[in-house]
């Protein structure tokens, strides 16, 4: 569920944001710093939330000052204000929802994060995505300009194709910022993921804030990704990993479901919003997404429904097999089953392959394929099914 919202920083200037929630209850909340010249609304950043509201992270993304949906003016930001819209956002989520408790920066918004987080005292967990080791590496972008804006109060620039007015104030700001020096102080857990394709900042800075960083430190190589990690399937990867890896550091508490009526056994709960087909599934314990393939307009995020469908007839089926052959003391090793369907003339085939393996005679072997056709889903979808809607609210 994508909530927008909006709130003040240090200079009372409105910043635009959205809060990724997923189905249920939170066990943590994630903050969000994007590129430089960025914005909140990148595809990659969606993908990453997408990824750890799996988990059951929350994430809120949001625009820098100047930049995006959010007030005030490009010109007059730098380094520092960065980081306090950091900290006001992170002052929003205690307020209002959580406390932030993994703070996740990329780029220029990596080395922000890694500054903030000494700010922040519910942060437990730090993620950098192709993070500079020191901000002032972004002086580069600016090319053969940045003797201008030496010399002058504002100078516009192209960045990514785009004007962006930079003054004097900026370069003064990212010069005095010593990356290192923080990264060794910070005394909380820190993943650094870095690509070693990446052209805009190269791969040599991960390895200096690695060395500087004290333990429990982790490095992630995201080979063949580029900086804004353009392919879905890279930025899923770096949600993924960030989930997985913040468990071990994070504290997080199971909370009951606010909803309880929704999550008795044999109960699911599910839910889209307006992103296309993507699909959340909550079975009270165990959270799953679903999606369409890309061909339909999804984003094949997931399994489709028919994917599902036929997940859960193989599922029960290998189940019952098991259970059945534990119960004959049969010496049942292992048992695969594709499932495929098909539209036919005379209505829907399901057709499934049984492949079992063990010290299985022809008898027992027949009797297993006679016991796969008596699985309780196998007799739910082929009896008479009654389905009734009751519209809620």
């Amino acid at each position: 569920m994508s909530t927008k919202i909006s709130f003040s920083n240090s200079d009372n200037i409105t910043l635009s944001a959205k809060l990724e929630m997923p189905e249920g209850n939170a066990k943590a909340y994630a903050l969000f710093a994007h590129c430089f010249t960025c914005n909140k609304n990148l595809t990659a950043i969606k993908n990453i939330a997408k990824a750890l509201n799996k988990e059951g992270i929350a994430v809120m993304r949001f625009d820098f000052t100047g930049l995006g949906d959010s007030d005030g003016d490009f010109a007059d930001t730098n380094f520092t204000s960065n980081i306090n819209d950091l900290v006001a956002a992170s002052h929003f989520l205690s307020e209002n929802y959580e406390a932030p408790k993994i703070l996740i920066g990329h780029s220029l918004g990596g080395a922000a994060v890694l500054f903030a987080a000494s700010q922040i005292d519910s942060v437990e967990a730090v993620a950098t995505i192709g993070a500079p080791s020191s901000p002032d590496h972004v002086g580069h972008l600016f090319g053969s300009k940045i003797n201008d804006i030496n010399d002058d109060e504002a100078t516009l620039v192209n960045i990514g194709g785009r004007p962006f007015s930079i003054k004097k104030q900026f370069l003064d700001d990212i010069n005095s910022k010593n990356s290192k020096q923080v990264v060794k102080s910070l005394r909380k857990a820190l993943l650094i993921m870095h690509s070693p394709q990446d052209t805009i900042v190269g791969v040599e800075n991960a390895s200096e804030l690695y060395i500087a960083a004290m333990h429990p430190k982790s490095f992630v190589s995201l080979d063949g990704a580029d900086h804004l990690l353009s392919n879905k399937e890279d930025s899923l990867y770096v949600g993924e990993i960030i989930a997985a890896w913040s468990k071990r550091y994070v504290s997080v508490s199971e909370v009951e479901k606010t909803n309880s009526k929704f999550h008795r056994e044999n109960m699911v709960s599910v839910q889209i919003g307006r992103d296309k087909y993507y699909t959340t599934i909550d079975t009270g314990d165990h959270q799953m997404i679903a999606d369409e393939p890309i061909s339909v307009g999804g984003q094949n995020i997931g399994p489709g429904p028919y994917e599902l469908l036929l997940s859960s007839l193989g599922t029960c089926t290998v189940m019952t097999l098991r259970m059945y052959a534990d119960r004959k003391k049969w010496p049942l090793e292992q048992v695969t089953l594709h499932l495929e369907m098909s539209r036919q003339a005379e209505g829907t085939l399901i057709t499934r392959h049984l492949l079992v393996d063990g010290e299985l005679d022809d008898t027992q072997r027949q009797r297993l394929k006679e016991i796969a056709d008596k699985c309780p889903v196998h007799k739910t979808i082929t009896g008479d099914i009654k389905i009734e809607t009751v519209l809620e609210g």
